[in-house]
Parts: C-alpha cells; sequence; structure tokens
C-alpha cells in the first residue's frame, strides 16, 4: 500500500489479544450468538421499522424504514452485503448505533435478498445499480429530511460508491456516504475467497445455492437450475449463472462490471469514506491503490478489523458502530 495516500488517524480500535486474528474478527462479525443481543441493542429500531416495497420500474425492493419519534438529524440508508439481508448482524448493529444518534435508518434489501425472491423474475447480480439508485431516490423522495446519507457494507459499500457517483446525474440528493470494506476489484475478492480460508468460501455457496433454490421454487416455469453441487466453486458457479442469465459475454466483462478501481470513482463528488482494514481476508487492502484519487474521497485503513468485523470487546460489541456515527455526524451541520 501507498502509505503517504492514507495518513495515521486517531482510532481507539484495540481488540483484545484473543480477537485480534482477522478470521476471529470477521466470523464473529456475523455468529449466531450475536444476534440476542444485536435485537436487545436495536430493539428501538425494530420497533419503530415499516416494511416498504418500492417501485423501482424494472424492480421492486423490500426495505425497512424506522423513522425518529420527534425530530430527525437525517435519513440514513443501509446497503447490506451479498447474500447479506437488511437484517444482517453488522446492519442492525450499525443501524442501532445511528438510530440511537437521532437519525431515521432505511435498511435496504437487494433484489433476492432478505426472502423477496418472489418480488422479481429476473435473478439479481451485482451489476444492477441503476435499480438501487432508482431505490435511494424513492426513499429519499417518500421521506424527506434535511440531508441523506448511504453507509454500506462489503459489496453494500462497493454499490453505495457507485450510487454516489451517479447521483448528480439522478439529481438524487447524497451528502455523504461510508462505505466499510467495500469489495474493490471483484476479481482479486473471488481470489481470496476461492484461495483463502474455506469457511468464506463454504458460506458464500451454502447461501447462494440456498437463494437460487428458492428462486428456482418460486419461478418453477422460468428456472431450474440442477443440482447446485456440481459446480464445487464460487468461480464456477458464477460463470455458469453470468453467461446464461446477466446478459454478460464473460465472468471477466461480468466482474469488471463493479469494480470500482481505476478511473470507476474518478468523478465522485459526495463526501465519502471508506473504512478498510489492513488483515481483511476477503477484500485485498493492495487494491486500494488502485482507486482514484477523487477529492470527495477519504480512506481510513486500520492494521486490524477483519472482514467488516472491528470486533472490540469479548461483549461482541463493534468499534465500527460509533466510527460510522462519527463520520455521519462529521457531515452533519445542525
Amino acid at each position: 500500500m501507498k502509505a503517504d495516500r492514507y495518513p495515521p488517524r486517531a482510532s481507539n480500535f484495540r481488540p483484545p489479544r484473543g480477537l485480534a486474528h482477522p478470521h476471529a474478527q470477521s466470523l464473529l462479525a456475523a455468529a449466531p450468538l450475536r444476534r440476542p443481543l444485536l435485537r436487545r441493542r436495536g430493539a428501538a429500531l425494530l420497533a419503530a421499522a415499516r416494511a416498504e416495497i418500492l417501485d423501482c420500474g424494472d424492480a421492486r425492493l423490500l426495505g425497512y424504514h424506522s423513522p425518529q419519534p420527534d425530530d430527525s438529524r437525517g435519513l440514513v440508508v443501509m446497503l447490506h452485503g451479498w447474500e447479506g439481508s437488511a437484517d444482517a448482524s453488522y446492519v442492525l448493529s450499525a443501524g442501532a448505533a445511528l438510530y440511537t444518534a437521532g437519525f431515521d435508518v432505511f435498511r435496504l434489501n437487494f433484489r433476492d435478498h432478505g426472502d423477496t425472491h418472489e418480488l422479481n423474475e429476473e435473478l439479481f447480480h451485482s451489476c444492477r445499480i441503476e435499480e438501487v439508485v432508482s431505490a435511494v431516490k424513492r426513499v429519499a423522495a417518500s421521506h424527506p429530511a434535511r440531508r441523506v446519507f448511504l453507509v454500506g457494507h462489503s459489496l453494500g459499500g462497493n454499490f453505495a460508491l457507485r450510487v454516489g457517483v451517479r447521483a448528480p446525474a439522478a439529481q438524487l440528493p447524497v451528502d455523504g456516504i461510508v462505505a466499510v470494506c467495500p469489495v474493490l476489484k471483484p476479481h482479486a475478492t473471488m481470489r481470496a475467497l476461492e484461495e483463502g480460508l474455506w469457511v468464506y468460501r463454504r458460506y458464500f455457496l451454502n447461501r447462494w445455492r440456498r437463494s437460487l433454490r428458492a428462486k428456482a421454487a418460486t419461478f418453477p416455469h422460468l428456472y431450474d437450475f440442477g443440482d447446485l453441487r456440481r459446480f464445487a466453486t464460487l468461480t464456477a458457479t458464477t460463470d455458469f449463472f453470468v453467461t446464461r442469465y446477466t446478459g454478460f459475454a464473460d465472468l471477466d466483462a461480468y466482474l469488471l462490471g463493479y469494480d470500482i478501481t481505476g478511473p470507476a470513482l474518478a468523478q465522485l463528488s459526495v463526501p465519502s469514506r471508506i473504512i478498510a482494514a489492513a488483515d481483511d481476508p476477503v477484500i485485498p487492502i493492495r487494491d486500494l491503490d488502485d482507486v482514484a484519487a477523487a477529492p470527495a474521497l477519504e480512506i481510513t485503513v486500520l492494521p486490524r478489523g477483519g472482514h467488516c468485523g472491528f470486533i472490540e470487546s469479548y461483549g461482541l460489541r463493534s468499534w465500527l458502530d460509533r466510527a460510522v456515527v462519527a463520520e455521519i455526524e462529521r457531515l452533519t451541520v445542525d
């Protein structure tokens, strides 16, 4: 990495020695044992949540709006990662912190995520950026706020930054973006998943297969994928679906379609921050060197944190929640 591009930034994130390993950070962040804790901490967020189906032209997307009972400091739209959902642990954790800090929160599900397979006939893929732009625009129009922010994790962070690039042309009022461990080079992330610890590869394969089976069961006249176990890797599975269901010529063209390195973020004018960990086992940190140096983009790289983890205590609290709130508040001028 180019150290001079990521100047040191004060941080009180100091994981306990027993939680410092990147795999411990990454896996604990999504561990089932965190769910009861997060639901207690997010009780107010969840109690206020109202489901909404957004008509985005070529797609319908489901989300959950949690308005403040009184005056709101702004609206934060949250975007989850691949095979996550609006109820993902990291979304509930950061969402609860933002709600407690006085912000309205809208947790959006991407197509085919959060058990929404019946809402759209066509399959999700990571290049469906226009429907996400449309969804954010509809949320902002339906719930007028003094300011609108985006917070995305992993693939959601990738989507958030791409929405930010398109916001001026779409006349979409976005006042700031926080992207946590965003997917940078899909080719590199695919390789990291294939060659890294088997747990991540197995996790995504199992969740994707389950999603695809649900899609086929919902639209049996359109889809019969056969035994998905015949594809032993993410690469083989992705290649199969890309060439048959996305309109892209091949896997390379598809992966390049949502790559945000090179010039992809050069025109980003929305104040944005990437928060990343140098030890992320899923997103190779060296790829940040290939992200365009847009004036509106700031990058924070911490030495530890894993992938969307940043677990700071044995009580499984995430430092990230405070960091996200602090960044949104920094962009808020009351």
